[in-house]
């Protein structure tokens, strides 16, 4: 795709246009979505929705890849006690969808099961279902940390080191 079409694509793609497919009651779904998986584990999901990259970002051709690194990064998803924190970016302007795990899941789950998960994912996109991929990347992100960090009850409560609310840019 050349930049001046990336660039027009994300120019039209407005904060509200991304409440027509994340609207309040999605956000809620994805916020309890997570809550509730996060009782399974000891891990911590993070998701992030973003209309579009500025125009510096564009210029510089930054990937979906990197600003969900940056993200990941600046929200300090890999700052959890077991370094298995997971966020779910979703760049809407270009339909990308990325996965970053911190270092101890990532080495336990290996990148073709978080590709897998990102392409059921873009398949419910593909169909502007977009509640429905959210949830199901996310229920497949909890089940890959309840299979290597389970939840020990012994452990007692469990810390929410990480806000389950998901955030919108």
């Amino acid at each position: 795709m050349s930049w001046l079409r990336r660039y027009f694509k994300h120019v039209i793609m407005t904060p509200i246009t991304v409440r027509r497919y994340f609207n309040a009651a999605v956000l809620t779904q994805i916020e309890h979505a997570i809550g509730t998986g996060e009782q399974g584990h000891s891990g911590q999901v993070r998701f992030v929705v973003e209309a579009e990259l500025s125009t510096y970002a564009l210029w510089h051709d930054m990937t979906a890849r990197q600003r969900a690194k940056t993200l990941f990064a600046k929200l300090g998803v890999w700052n959890t006690e077991h370094n298995n924190g997971v966020l779910l970016y979703v760049l809407l302007a270009d339909r990308k969808v990325e996965i970053i795990a911190d270092r101890a899941i990532d080495r336990a789950v290996g990148q073709p099961a978080w590709e897998a998960i990102v392409k059921q994912i873009d398949t419910h996109f593909t169909r502007d279902e977009f509640e429905a991929g959210s949830l199901a990347g996310i229920a497949q992100i909890h089940a890959q940390l309840r299979q290597h960090f389970p939840h020990n009850a012994e452990q007692g409560v469990r810390d929410n080191e990480q806000s389950d609310a998901p955030i919108v840019l």
